[in-house]
């Protein structure tokens, strides 16, 4: 018996994601001669979803009339709040009522966390949301991970992660040969299980191998909302101050504690566009003890007030 797998596509979404979704199913067919993956395409009009890339993809069906399914994906865009429409919701929990699998591909873990679907789960979402997606759903442990499908919902962080997810399925349900096979063809030639991380290591980003800046740039990551100072991050890495500072000139061509501003302007950003926390505690949760200060700094590295930045069309 084949897999009917139902993406649901909301507009704005990634032609990269969509793509590394659905050619890992339709090579499967190809790589075993036969029809092992069917596939039904839907958005809220029923005729079209546009991609981020402008691009308009045709579509089979509508939100409110889904066939019956085996697998239920959600492809979200960068605007969440904008794609989770009534009709979308209806259908969603039409869908987990009558016990359809369902899963989230990039922002698409998002949606679902909206409705509850992944309280007390684990999910995978692309990495620039995450900080935004704590804040907003404490009760779903956001992972690192490219993927993660030992939960109810299936979660993928969009992109090439969506490959892997795919692979992990066609080899659970077909076999491992089967799924090296359609990696070949893809030209894919590593698959990834869910304990490898989205990001590229900071080592392998900056293109050092120095292992105090990184152990340095690790603590500034995990206390954005306490700031830590110079002096005691030199002391926990083992090292004096002033090599802690040699460190950040030489390889990044900036001070130890305007990079740790950057981290956490970087952060208070993400949670401008993407939560609807007031700037007051978005400034508390980037460790700026002063809205002024906040402000201050704010529309000095992005040209625009943290009120501004909120208003703007992203």
């Amino acid at each position: 018996m084949g897999q009917h797998f139902c993406f649901l596509l909301l507009d704005g979404f990634s032609h990269l994601s969509f793509s590394c979704a659905v050619e890992p199913l339709r090579l499967a067919n190809r790589a075993s001669g036969e029809e092992l993956y069917k596939f039904t395409l839907a958005s809220e009009n029923g005729e079209t979803a546009t991609c981020l890339n402008g691009f308009k993809l045709a579509v089979d069906t509508d939100f409110a009339n889904l066939p019956k399914c085996d697998r239920l994906f959600v492809l979200a865009s960068y605007d969440m709040k904008a794609g989770l429409t009534p009709a979308l919701k209806t259908a969603l929990r039409y869908e987990r009522a009558r016990g359809t699998k369902m899963g989230g591909l990039c922002s698409g873990a998002w949606i679902l966390a909206e409705l509850g679907f992944l309280n007390g789960m684990r999910a995978a979402l692309h990495w620039e949301f995450h900080e935004s997606f704590r804040e907003t759903f404490p009760d779903t442990e956001v992972v690192r991970s490219v993927f993660v499908s030992k939960e109810k919902v299936l979660t993928a962080a969009g992109g090439t992660a969506n490959v892997d997810l795919m692979l992990s399925l066609i080899g659970q349900e077909y076999g491992e040969e089967l799924a090296i096979s359609v990696a070949d063809q893809m030209v894919h030639n590593s698959i990834r299980d869910e304990t490898v991380g989205q990001r590229v290591s900071f080592q392998a980003r900056v293109g050092i191998r120095n292992p105090h800046l990184a152990n340095a740039v690790e603590i500034m990551q995990n206390s954005l909302e306490e700031p830590t100072s110079t002096a005691i991050v030199a002391h926990q890495i083992g090292i004096s101050t002033r090599q802690l500072e040699r460190l950040f000139r030489k390889y990044l061509q900036i001070t130890p504690k305007r990079y740790q501003t950057e981290l956490r302007l970087e952060r208070a950003r993400q949670m401008l566009l993407q939560t609807e926390q007031s700037i007051t505690e978005i400034a508390v949760a980037c460790g700026f003890g002063s809205i002024g200060h906040f402000c201050k700094v704010y529309r000095r590295r992005y040209g625009a007030t943290p009120k501004h930045q909120r208003t703007k069309v992203v």
